[in-house]
């Protein structure tokens, strides 16, 4: 008898709510993050029940996109909300580093090999380096600032958990001007004369000019909301609840897509926006936690489906050159170019260290190949989802066991460099 392939997804569903709420605490300081546990309960439960459907992206590009798409957006807007270092030049000086130096670095390299070592086209190789550039907001919690602080709780993070938070939501939506590049080359071909007056225009100076200044638009409307004298003497903000933060990043996502601009930068900046604003109240916290929880469920959900499609065959088509090509990308070229960007730099070896090899790939990199496939003609579709999973899933793997005592590591330095200089134990801003 068959299995009734509805009642098994909401007793799937239901199983994983419940373990995406208590294994946080559960796993603890285990060397074993929450995105590895839910790709292999994916994979063990697909392989299991064969009544449950095919989750092959391929199979389902509509569902692909846009679920990977709302959890980019939440993940985003979560980050924002997070991050407590006042917005400056100088003081987010690493971030710019890795947005200007390593990620186009990254994206050379990684065409490159697309390129010569994959035997892909140039408008595949293109995609493949831009789908798997971004540092990604989802799948880098353990790396992340984790908490709105006010100035009282030392509410600055240090160096680099701000850089991996920082740089995550921004390059996610600075890859999608080089999505757009490899799709405009896919439909016009290589020769620049076809797409690159264009592509420069539209989509990198309009593009991202429209993002940055809806988010900050939303980001200051929301703020005068529940900032401003009138608010506070009608008390707006103490009777918000976190569904405003759902407001927020829907508001923003859509005004700057509907505007034709970056909705990832957008909800990025509106969130920072926000944050900025009455830093010691307590609604930060109220937003950010029930962001953080929307994005733990959607973040559930994506990577046991993709566990699932891992078990249904989404990697039949990788070859070793694939495999060779995943190690080269997580363990050389992110570390190697993450340390060059911030070469010389504020940040001790330790720190820089840490930041150059966190450089997390995860949902962003799936959502850039769903909406590539989308919008441009690349041929071997399979072979590009193939590879990019691939490195996701190799992500997964080294930065999720590899987090949990690196960052101790990194903390348990930092304090006994601050005990060394006589200063307060906790010290943020100490480079190791």
């Amino acid at each position: 008898m068959s299995l009734d392939p509805v009642g098994l997804l909401y007793l799937a569903a239901s199983i994983a709510t419940l373990v995406a709420a208590l294994l946080p605490r559960l796993l603890g300081r285990v060397p074993v993050s929450m995105p590895i546990v839910f790709v292999a309960a994916g994979m063990g439960a697909f392989a299991l029940f064969p009544d449950l459907p095919d989750p092959n992206p391929l199979q389902h590009p509509d569902l692909t996109l846009h679920l990977t798409e709302v959890c980019v957006i939440v993940s985003l807007m979560g980050a924002g909300l997070a991050i407590n270092r006042r917005f400056s030049w100088r003081t987010w000086s690493t971030t710019w580093r890795l947005l200007g130096i390593t990620m186009p670095l990254s994206i050379a390299a990684v065409a490159f090999l697309g390129w010569w070592g994959l035997g892909l086209g140039v408008a595949s190789a293109v995609l493949l380096a831009a789908a798997l550039a971004p540092t990604d907001p989802v799948l880098a919690s353990e790396v992340q600032v984790s908490e709105p602080l006010t100035d009282d709780e030392g509410g600055d993070d240090d160096e680099a958990r701000f850089a991996v938070t920082s740089e995550a939501g921004l390059n996610d939506g600075l890859a999608f001007p080089f999505t757009y590049a490899a799709i405009a080359i896919s439909l016009a071909g290589v020769a620049p004369s076809g797409w690159l007056g264009k592509w420069l225009l539209l989509d990198v100076l309009w593009r991202l000019s429209v993002g940055v200044l809806v988010g900050l638009g939303v980001g200051w409307l929301l703020r005068r909301m529940f900032f401003s004298s009138v608010s506070q003497r009608l008390g707006f903000a103490d009777r918000a609840d976190g569904f405003i933060a759902l407001g927020a990043t829907f508001l923003a996502y859509g005004a700057a897509e509907v505007a034709e601009g970056y909705g990832f930068v957008a909800v990025f900046v509106c969130a920072c926006t926000i944050r900025a604003g009455e830093r010691a109240h307590g609604l930060h916290a109220v937003l950010h936690t029930f962001v953080e929880q929307v994005e733990r469920l959607l973040t559930v959900v994506v990577l046991i489906l993709l566990g699932g499609a891992v078990a249904r065959g989404l990697l039949e088509a990788v070859a070793i050159e694939d495999v060779l090509f995943a190690i080269v990308l997580i363990l050389i070229i992110r570390p190697l170019l993450g340390w060059l960007g911030m070469t010389p730099g504020k940040t001790g070896p330790r720190e820089r260290g840490a930041i150059a090899f966190f450089g997390v790939r995860g949902v962003g990199s799936l959502f850039y190949i769903a909406y590539a496939l989308e919008h441009g003609d690349f041929p071997g579709a399979e072979r590009l989802w193939a590879v990019a999973s691939l490195v996701v899933l190799g992500s997964v793997l080294v930065h999720g066991v590899a987090a949990t005592p690196a960052m101790a590591l990194l903390d348990r330095a930092r304090r006994r460099r601050a005990k060394q200089r006589g200063e307060q134990t906790g010290e943020v801003d100490i480079p190791v």
